[in-house]
């Protein structure tokens, strides 16, 4: 499922609504702290408070200045939407 220790709704609690909308953002093409506003309707100074998050938990990374969802990242996503089908 996941390649780290936490669980689904582990990853949930600790990135809680914004972390979720910014991880979705990622995945719709958002590449910086712009777009990810854009994307997701939350304020700029929100963004950067969770995107460390989401790098520390490798849900996301940093490719030439542009985030990208990782494989974990992906994962997660796909886990979330499932969910809510």
């Amino acid at each position: 499922m996941f390649n780290g220790e936490e669980s689904k709704e582990d990853l949930k609690n600790l990135l809680g609504y914004m972390g979720i909308e910014i991880l979705f953002a990622i995945d719709k093409g958002a590449k910086d702290f712009e777009t990810i506003k854009l994307f997701s309707g939350l304020p700029t100074s929100c963004i950067k408070g969770r995107t460390p998050v989401l790098l520390e938990l490798n849900l996301i990374k940093v490719i030439k200045k542009e985030y990208i969802l990782t494989e974990k990242g992906l994962n997660f996503k796909n886990q979330l939407e499932k969910n809510t089908d």
